[in-house]
């Protein structure tokens, strides 16, 4: 796994739950005391360790967490740079879902050994719309959930999504999402020409 997931992973914990969970995340894993390096790359079978140890000190599925861990990606202020990378598909949520097939490619013009989920895009018509998402390592499905309803509160958009019938282990799952208000609310500021937010 590209040590930057650990390490996002990492903050996520120390961010939302504290450092104190962070410490006992890392007892129960038996995990690198001084943490993940974001351009290292490490066995996959720490980061099963480390969302094991989590689901055990937190007493919360990982279906649960990883999706809270999509929220942060998008909404936490230490997340800028994936934000501004999501939102550079575009000026509306609409957008934003027609350049989702991009998104691996455009995150591998910083990191080329960055592997991230393959998302494809399926139009149904009347703002209806399914995300299929294919990942080499089981359990992230519901990472992208998370992504795609923090985004539509950060356009502003009034959208449904969820990933029926997909369970938690899944490599491959079809998320509906549906637009039900493009501007619904007003969103939170955005630039495509500016660097500070």
């Amino acid at each position: 796994m590209h040590g930057l997931i650990n390490y996002g992973l990492q903050k996520f914990f120390q961010a939302v739950h504290g450092e104190e969970i962070w410490s006992r995340i890392v007892a129960q894993g038996a995990l690198p005391r001084d943490g993940f390096e974001p351009m290292l790359t490490y066995d996959d079978h720490l980061t099963e360790a480390m969302l094991a140890a989590a689901e055990t000190v937190l007493g919360e599925k990982r279906v649960d967490f990883l999706e809270d861990f999509g929220t942060f990606l998008v909404a936490h202020p230490l997340c800028k740079p994936v934000r501004r990378l999501l939102r550079f598909g575009g000026e509306s949520y609409e957008d934003f879902l027609h350049s989702v097939e991009e998104l691996g490619d455009r995150a591998r013009l910083a990191l080329p050994d960055l592997d991230l989920p393959q998302l494809v895009l399926e139009e149904a018509g009347a703002g209806r719309y399914a995300v299929r998402c294919r990942w080499n390592r089981p359990g992230f499905v519901p990472v992208i959930v998370g992504i795609l309803r923090a985004l539509a509160d950060d356009y502003g958009a009034l959208v449904l999504v969820e990933a029926a019938g997909a369970p938690p282990e899944a490599r491959e799952a079809k998320i509906a999402v549906t637009l039900l208000d493009g501007a619904f609310a007003s969103g939170r500021a955005f630039s495509l020409g500016v660097l500070r937010e």
